[in-house]
C-alpha cells in the first residue's frame, strides 16, 4: 500500500525518539514507537506493534501494515511524538 509521507516529520520523529526514548535492544523506544537504523545508518526504521516503516536514501520509504486504520494510528503516534517532545 502506498501512502505519502512527510520526510521532515519522519526525520524529526526519529531524532526525538533517539533523544527522549529509552534505549532498547537495537534502537530506542518512545510512546510505543521503536526507532533504529541499519548497520551503516543510511536506512531508518520506525515501527510499533502493527506497522513498520523503512526510510532510506533519497527519501525512499516502504510501509508494512495490514489495514489503513493501522497506518492512520501509527501516523497519529508519529505526529503526537513530534508535538509533545
Amino acid at each position: 500500500m502506498k501512502n505519502e509521507v512527510d520526510s521532515k516529520l519522519i526525520l524529526a520523529v526519529f531524532d526525538k525518539i533517539r533523544q527522549n526514548g529509552q534505549q532498547a535492544d537495537e534502537g530506542y523506544l518512545l510512546d510505543g514507537v521503536k526507532a533504529s537504523t541499519d548497520f551503516d545508518g543510511y536506512t531508518l526504521y520506525l515501527s510499533d506493534a502493527l506497522v513498520s516503516l523503512s526510510f532510506g536514501f533519497h527519501n525512499q520509504y516502504y510501509f508494512d501494515y495490514e489495514s489503513q486504520e493501522q497506518f492512520e494510528q501509527f501516523y497519529k503516534k508519529l505526529n503526537n511524538i513530534q508535538q509533545q517532545y
